[in-house]
């Protein structure tokens, strides 16, 4: 009988089946068994059997053996009825009602957002600018002979919400645009104890002025000596003079920081947004489940 075959019957049908394809092998085993030495040692449950070919002693062989599989099936039974539904391993009566709601709710979200992951492993460098992660924080640093640079941003409340996702009707299977990262980030250019730091944010396309595609805008500049503190002066953005405004835009680029390496800023934000996210779901799950 094949496997396809086998599976195709009843529950109860394929339990008796095996019973009787169990037994018929177990008959054979014994059969072979029984020429070797001391064979009535080893098979203690039929150990005062005088012959297993006799009628009667293959019906008593075959009891032992149905009684032993079915204690045996029975205790398994027990074990998989009592445990939780919601797949955490533990016993029935440990989780409410609302925590396996939420536990098998977070089993499937977890799986549905890895599988929508599209970097499984965060970068460590980004156009020449190497990644440290702390928690939320992110910070870029590069170094030169003159300067060292420094860009820090974080990935909390960063994701664009407010931009309509762009669905393809045309397609069985419409795809949905990816959720965004776009933080608000820091420029540190720090040459000796001196530091100029530069605010910045993404500007949303709608806001780009005719003739003008620059990623990102200018929020608020300082310059300082030693550590920063509360009584440093800062100017925003809104209020510099437009002309240098762009020069300071122009300054930054030919530090690296280009359109082109914004947008690879976000989509190394999005990807580590998306990791944490991911990692927050399995936290959550295991509190719920008591792991």
């Amino acid at each position: 009988m094949s496997s396809e075959s086998f599976r195709q019957f009843p529950a109860r049908n394929r339990l008796r089946c095996t019973f009787f394809i169990n037994f018929h092998k177990m008959n054979s085993i014994l059969k072979a068994a029984i020429r070797l030495n001391g064979i009535r040692t080893v098979l203690h449950p039929v150990k005062n059997l005088v012959s297993v070919s006799r009628p009667q002693n293959q019906i008593l062989a075959a009891r032992n053996l149905w009684y032993m599989t079915s204690i045996q099936s029975q205790k398994l039974s027990a074990i998989h009825s009592n445990l939780c539904s919601c797949g955490c391993g533990s016993r029935k009566g440990v989780h409410t009602k609302a925590e396996k709601e939420l536990v098998e709710f977070l089993t499937e979200e977890i799986l549905a957002e890895r599988k929508a992951q599209k970097v499984k492993t965060i970068p460590t460098e980004i156009q020449g600018f190497t990644a440290s992660l702390n928690g939320a924080e992110v910070t870029l640093t590069k170094k030169t002979d003159s300067e060292l640079i420094k860009i820090t941003f974080n990935v909390n409340n960063s994701v664009d919400t407010d931009a309509e996702p762009e669905v393809n009707e045309n397609l069985d299977k419409p795809e949905i645009g990816e959720l965004k990262s776009k933080p608000s980030f820091k420029v540190d250019l720090v040459r000796g104890d001196n530091t100029i730091s530069v605010l910045c944010s993404f500007v949303p396309p709608s806001e780009q002025e005719d003739g003008y595609n620059d990623s990102f805008g200018i929020d608020e500049l300082s310059i300082y000596s030693g550590e920063w503190n509360e009584n440093v002066y800062s100017v925003s953005g809104e209020v510099l003079d437009s002309y240098l405004y762009d020069l300071i835009l122009n300054y930054l680029e030919e530090k690296g920081l280009t359109n082109e390496f914004v947008d690879k800023l976000s989509e190394y934000s999005t990807a580590y947004e998306h990791s944490a996210y991911i990692g927050l779901l399995e936290g959550l799950s295991k509190f719920v489940a008591g792991k």
